[in-house]
């Protein structure tokens, strides 16, 4: 990410990420990230044309895959 033109780390605490925000989040690859969405197995939500995960989503699906789901 950059701000005031320096490269800085993914802010942990956000409440959304981009598609390979959300991957390096997960750890997996953004190829990963669109499979799950395109499956229905990980949620989205869009703004104006950018496609963004809800961090409470992504972490949801991490505990699913790691059958700690609800």
């Amino acid at each position: 990410m950059r701000h005031n033109g320096k490269t800085t780390r993914l802010e942990t605490q956000s409440a959304a990420f981009g598609v390979d925000e959300t991957a390096r989040f997960l750890g997996v690859s953004s190829s990963s990230v669109w499979r799950a969405l395109r499956a229905g197995s990980l949620k989205r939500t869009r703004i104006g044309g950018r496609t963004l995960i809800r961090r409470v989503d992504a972490e949801r699906f991490l505990d699913a895959c790691a059958g700690g789901g609800e």
